[in-house]
């Protein structure tokens, strides 16, 4: 593993001559977050070495570098899913890429299936906390000291810094956001009416198909991490019938433009 991100940060280093500062991994209907971007580099995935290649709708396939700001930014347009066959090491390859690029903060975004009684579709959460239900860990196995330690401290898997500065920022702005805890499933089969019911009984505010991951390889590296969601379905009897992917991305698109505002406040403002 070392040795494979050490090959793929030297040729990214190279190609773009970039050190960014921020991470960000653009989820489901959050792709457009590129137009918030000052672009200097776009590669195709497909030409990284060692990198996998998103097969999900809504998710393009890009690793784009450019500058919010003066804050200099390298973001994933589009991420890679356990429950497309990757492994979950090649899952969070991305993260550990960044880290050696120059990170030191990960913002990341999904699009979640809201079960808090006081959400509705299109709400804006920010992650404060998750709670890990996959069936594989991506730090199982012989640790490398040189990326992190054996037992990672997860007390505070969001950076409880970042989060009060979003909150504020939310309220200058006149932003509606939640602060929620995530549950992260395996996928990709949306949860059914008892699983949703399942969720909200284990304490969780929404429920969705990645980020845990991420995050936590991003803490065993120990880098910064900001998570925030859009509320894309709501888990009810009454609207389980209206779930579906393209549902999902109609959903985050009406709820993108403050979801945007939100982020690319946050890393100026950091």
């Amino acid at each position: 593993m070392w040795e494979k991100v050490q090959e793929t940060v030297k040729y990214l280093k190279e190609r773009t001559k970039y050190t960014p500062d921020f991470g960000v991994i653009l989820g489901s209907g959050l792709g457009s977050f590129i137009f918030d971007i000052e672009i200097e580099h776009t590669i195709p995935y497909e030409e990284i070495p060692n990198f996998p290649v998103s097969t999900v709708e809504g998710h393009k396939g890009n690793l784009i570098f450019g500058k919010i700001g003066d804050k200099k930014v390298v973001a994933m347009q589009g991420r890679f899913h356990y429950y497309e066959g990757y492994s979950m090491q090649q899952v969070t390859f991305p993260v550990r890429v960044m880290k050696y690029l120059g990170i030191n903060t990960l913002v990341v975004s999904n699009a979640s299936g809201g079960v808090n009684r006081d959400y509705e579709v299109g709400d804006i959460i920010i992650i404060y906390d998750h709670i890990n239900m996959f069936p594989e860990h991506p730090l199982r196995g012989k640790n490398d000291e040189r990326f992190g330690p054996r037992f990672v401290n997860m007390g505070e898997p969001y950076n409880r810094k970042l989060i009060a500065k979003a909150n504020k920022i939310a309220k200058e702005e006149n932003l509606i956001v939640k602060n929620g805890i995530y549950y992260g499933l395996q996928g990709p089969t949306f949860e059914t009416l008892a699983e949703y019911n399942m969720v909200r009984t284990a304490g969780a505010d929404c429920v969705g198909m990645s980020t845990v991951p991420e995050v936590i390889v991003a803490r065993h590296m120990d880098l910064n991490c900001f998570g925030i969601s859009i509320s894309s379905d709501m888990g009810t009897e009454n609207e389980m019938d209206k779930i579906s992917h393209k549902e999902v991305l109609k959903a985050v698109k009406k709820a993108e433009p403050n979801a945007r505002k939100l982020i690319k406040e946050l890393i100026l403002q950091s």
